[in-house]
């Protein structure tokens, strides 16, 4: 690139001196030849004048007397009615410049001069000319070297900064160049490394939560298949089985849920998505469960709304707030769509005591837990939220409202501006 950038400069710089030193160069020769010509015609004029002066006096015309008047690299001959050639000066060898005037008197005066000298100086014009041809080509290169090592080393550098991101160091350099699009180039490349690194923490994070979560379910699930090998009672084991197979079911859903978001980099783009199909796929999730608890899953709001995001991640962070209502909360759990500014809001909300005063805001702590639990599951439910691009907060404590805060994108069919109930 460097190369590239020296050459096209210094071609520009070529062609513009091309074109503008041949023009200057035809001009000053014709100026120099036109101001030679005019300088001998003048020489001319004047010589006759003197030879009329004095013929008109009736004094003497000899060579001796206009030798002084005669320029040195001049020639002069004055031809007088009646008398021999008067000559003044060296006759010129080669071209010569000419210029002949007739006095008033009959007399003849022709000056000549040696067109070497008009070569002379139109030799020195050209050689003026060339050196500031070569100083401009001197400084066009020099700027053209800086101006090339002033985009390619940040083009350079912002290579080895892409490739850093791409080799999974994502430290921000947080260097700028002067240069507008560069520099745009480098806030990208920062953002990107800011974002990438909270991508991976999460990630993490997510990974070692997962274990975590993952444990307690497969106890129970390996505690459910003992107890079928201890039993000889057919009707109990295909009970059992049953039961085992739904844990099975789900927890092979959550894992591969977690898995395609904590493995996956490209699967945790987001998409436009409807958040009608995932809150009713966690209403029938759910609904057994709740069934059984002699609880109820509702759900109301705006209906046709679209977020960006990415839907398993969503459903997941629903998925941790419904449990975390049925093992903590009471009465109806209620979710509600709706809308904020450029957002879609989900709200999830239940008839229990709520959140304790002493808990606070440090309810999405790790370890925080009103009751004896683990307290990772709003935590790890944040965290999934805010990698997915959205946020997760607490709205209320008492009677406890939580909301999912997704950005958002309408439908292109009709969005009712009245609250409507969903299907329940």
């Amino acid at each position: 690139m460097r190369r590239r950038l020296i050459q096209s400069t210094l071609a520009v710089v070529l062609v513009v001196i091309a074109v503008f030193g041949v023009s200057l160069v035809i001009v000053e020769t014709r100026t120099i030849s036109n101001s030679a010509q005019e300088r001998v015609d003048s020489e001319a004029i004047r010589l006759a004048g003197i030879v009329d002066s004095r013929l008109f006096a009736a004094e003497d015309v000899t060579a001796e007397i206009l030798r002084d008047q005669v320029a040195q690299e001049r020639y002069a001959v004055i031809r007088i009615p009646g008398k021999a050639p008067i000559e003044v000066g060296s006759k010129p060898v080669g071209q010569v410049i000419s210029s002949t005037e007739k006095g008033e008197e009959g007399e003849t005066v022709t000056v000549r001069e040696p067109r070497s000298s008009v070569t002379r100086e139109v030799g020195r014009t050209l050689l003026i000319i060339g050196l500031v041809a070569l100083l401009a080509v001197i400084a066009a290169v020099l700027l053209a070297i800086r101006q090339a090592n002033k985009l390619a080393s940040p083009l350079t550098d912002l290579a080895e900064t892409a490739e850093r991101l791409g080799s999974g160091d994502p430290r921000p350099r947080h260097k700028r160049y002067g240069v507008p699009e560069l520099d745009r180039v480098a806030d990208v490349l920062d953002s990107s490394a800011e974002r990438i690194a909270r991508m991976l923490t999460a990630e993490r994070r997510l990974a070692a939560d997962a274990s975590h979560q993952l444990r307690t379910p497969l106890t129970a699930l390996s505690m459910r298949l003992e107890e079928i090998t201890l039993t000889d009672d057919p009707d109990t084991v295909k009970e059992e089985a049953n039961v085992a197979l739904t844990q099975v079911e789900r927890l092979t859903d959550v894992v591969e849920r977690l898995l395609t978001n904590s493995r996956d980099p490209r699967a945790g783009n987001a998409v436009t998505f409807d958040l009608d199909e995932v809150i009713q796929q966690q209403l029938a999730e759910w609904r057994p469960a709740y069934r059984s608890a002699g609880r109820a899953i509702v759900s109301s709001g705006k209906r046709h709304l679209t977020a960006v995001g990415t839907p398993g991640a969503v459903a997941q962070v629903l998925a941790a707030l419904i449990e975390n209502s049925l093992m903590h909360g009471g009465g109806t759990v209620a979710l509600r769509t709706r809308v904020t500014g450029n957002q879609a809001v989900i709200e999830v909300t239940d008839e229990g005591p709520g959140v304790p005063a002493d808990l606070g805001a440090r309810i999405f702590e790790r370890t925080i837990s009103g009751r004896n639990s683990t307290g990772i599951g709003l935590a790890v439910a944040r965290d999934l939220a805010e990698a997915d691009g959205g946020r997760l907060e607490m709205l209320q404590a008492q009677p406890p409202v939580f909301g999912l805060f997704l950005s958002r994108t309408p439908l292109k069919s009709t969005v009712l501006d009245d609250d409507e109930p969903m299907v329940r």
